[in-house]
């Protein structure tokens, strides 16, 4: 038995957008339309148009050679901007459309979630959208019986159960679509990002779930643009880039790569001030002894992050706010002007402002970081946010003494003493 789930070989996928969409055509249309062609044909000479001029049509390749396997178990994550081709590679996987070249092996049962709701008819209630949905799956009657219970449980709508859909909130959607599909017991579980639709809660137990299917050895590829989650749950990542994969890996290096290419961040971030609200970021800048920071950073060096902002009407209670974000949307920590001195939620006068705060050395561990900005008061307001306007790469030398130069899980890297109550029992 082969230990390859899916085999993509060459896949690509073409789509016509703009030009004339031709309908179906009955016989009469037909034979009208080869009478009147040559005619049609003549006139467009006698204009000096090119024949076929005003038929052209524009082509444009959602996937392009794309060609990867996955094995048995892996849980895969596909990542890419908006565009790249993400969704039309599920949709190929999963039966929905043809590719134009190329080809897709797969092998096992299918279970997927590309949209919210497919498959279920809006006049019908939950309990019946159930059994409708889970028969599409390939689903047997028996078998949805035995785990219906389940499903309800799990979407957390068994008061609504027997209402038609149509009166579902998209939330309410999502949450019975993927029950449904993540108690098919797939071999293969295919998921699209339609689990942005829930509630926070409901998403870490859409995660969890994806996580139990995972352990149980099946195979899972998993499209977010949450790379947090991407980077919790799956090892390996594709990176899709205008249609065609450009990275294929482990998650965190994939991951990596994406942000730098999505970004228009660096080191440094200038814009203009608006006048029309209270507070506004003016400059950014990450600073490394005293100038700006254009190469990677060593770990043992603090890292300033400097902020020149602008306040345009006299403001009490604000302060200015910032997030530092590790390459997969984790927030590593967040810190205000206010933290530590709370007379600065006094009034702020009309003017300019300069400020700074600095991140200790040895606290970051290796890797990518964004700087996020945001200017209000506290659970209020926000004048201005700024998300990801600075970028910086903290790097590892490897001190001389270190047994252990790879790169730590997690955010940061403290280096905790530990103690033996009874002595050092190594020797020496």
């Amino acid at each position: 038995m082969s230990n390859i789930a899916i085999r993509a070989d060459g896949l690509s996928k073409k789509y016509r957008i703009g030009g004339r969409q031709e309908g179906y055509k009955t016989l009469r249309d037909t034979l009208t339309e080869t009478v009147i062609s040559p005619f049609r044909r003549a006139r467009r000479l006698l204009r000096g148009q090119a024949y076929g001029a005003a038929e052209l049509e524009e082509t444009i390749w959602a996937l392009k050679e794309v060609s990867f396997e996955i094995k048995r178990g892996e849980v895969v994550g596909i990542i890419g901007r908006n565009g790249a081709g993400k969704s039309t590679l599920l949709k190929i996987l999963s039966r929905i459309t043809e590719p134009t070249e190329g080809q897709a092996e797969i092998h096992g049962r299918v279970g997927s979630l590309l949209e919210v709701g497919t498959g279920f008819h809006p006049e019908l209630t939950g309990r019946e959208n159930i059994y409708l949905n889970g028969a599409i799956l390939g689903m047997k009657k028996t078998e949805i019986q035995h785990k219906f219970d389940y499903m309800v449980a799990f979407a957390e709508i068994d008061r609504f159960i027997d209402t038609p859909v149509k009166h579902y909130s998209s939330g309410m959607y999502v949450r019975l679509a993927f029950a449904v599909a993540a108690h098919l017991d797939p071999e293969i579980l295919l998921v699209d990002e339609v689990l942005a639709v829930g509630d926070a809660s409901f998403q870490k137990k859409c995660l969890g779930k994806m996580g139990d299917v995972a352990k149980e050895g099946r195979t899972v590829l998993f499209v977010s643009h949450n790379m947090g989650a991407i980077s919790r749950l799956c090892p390996r990542a594709l990176l899709l880039h205008e249609g065609k994969v450009i990275r294929d890996g482990e998650s965190e290096e994939v991951i990596s790569v994406h942000l730098k290419k999505s970004t228009k961040a660096s080191e440094r971030f200038m814009q203009h001030a608006d006048p029309n609200i209270r507070l506004c970021l003016l400059e950014a800048e990450v600073v490394l002894d005293g100038n700006t920071a254009l190469e990677a950073i060593p770990r043992n060096k603090p890292i300033t992050v400097r902020l020149k902002y602008r306040v345009n009407a006299e403001t009490s209670s604000a302060h200015v706010y910032s997030n530092i974000i590790s390459a997969d949307g984790t927030i590593v920590f967040g810190t205000s002007d206010a933290d530590v001195d709370q007379t600065r939620f006094g009034k702020r006068k009309p003017g300019i402002y300069d400020c700074q705060f600095q991140i200790p050395p040895q606290l970051l561990n290796g890797g990518d970081y964004s700087v996020n900005v945001s200017l209000g008061i506290p659970y209020q307001v926000n004048f201005q946010e700024n998300d990801g306007i600075l970028t910086f790469t903290v790097v590892d030398l490897g001190q001389s003494e270190r047994v252990i130069h790879r790169r730590r899980a997690g955010v940061v890297w403290l280096d905790i003493p530990w103690e033996y109550p009874t002595g050092n029992p190594f020797s020496s």
